[in-house]
């Protein structure tokens, strides 16, 4: 499926953003963004539906979020100032609010069925659907540390400062 709005076309199947002949580099986050937005144009997408569709429910920063949105606006000429293709609704969330025509490419198996981003209780990425990509796997890392640590190294044995810290990360 092809959606042409503005000068732009955005190519699902090819994955490709069009000026016109000239091809716009973007992330792969920012493009399922950018369909996102598109496929959702009739409402508002609260930051809840863009945490549970292009980060799969993933714990995401408002700086991160606030980056790709503005990296989706770069992408098609629009900025957080004029907001004519994407328009922000203050505490709400965002709209794709421009014109799009949807053209269907013969043998385009898309035009029968909706394209569907990841769905939030898978694990694998959109990239890692694609033949020859990678694997991306979810990993969580937590850091711990015990407070005052060095204050208590002296004052107590290593030895007793060791079985202090065992305990507390046991």
């Amino acid at each position: 499926m092809v959606y042409l709005f503005d000068e732009y076309s955005l190519d699902s199947d090819l994955r490709e953003l069009r000026r016109g002949p000239d091809i716009i580099s973007v992330e792969p986050q920012v493009f399922d963004l950018l369909i996102f937005l598109i496929h959702n144009r009739g409402r508002v997408v609260s930051k809840d539906d863009l945490l549970a569709k292009v980060w799969n429910r993933r714990i995401v920063s408002d700086s991160t979020l606030s980056s790709r949105i503005t990296a989706v606006r770069h992408a098609v000429g629009d900025s957080g100032t004029k907001q004519r293709l994407i328009r922000t609704i203050a505490r709400k969330g965002f709209r794709f609010v421009g014109v799009v025509q949807e053209q269907v490419l013969p043998g385009d198996e898309a035009a029968t069925k909706p394209i569907l981003l990841a769905k939030p209780d898978e694990t694998k990425s959109l990239a890692s659907t694609r033949p020859g990509s990678a694997e991306r796997r979810q990993l969580t890392i937590m850091v711990c540390n015990v407070v005052e640590t060095a204050a208590l190294s002296a004052r107590l044995d290593p030895e007793e400062l060791c079985e202090i810290v065992d305990e507390c990360y046991g």
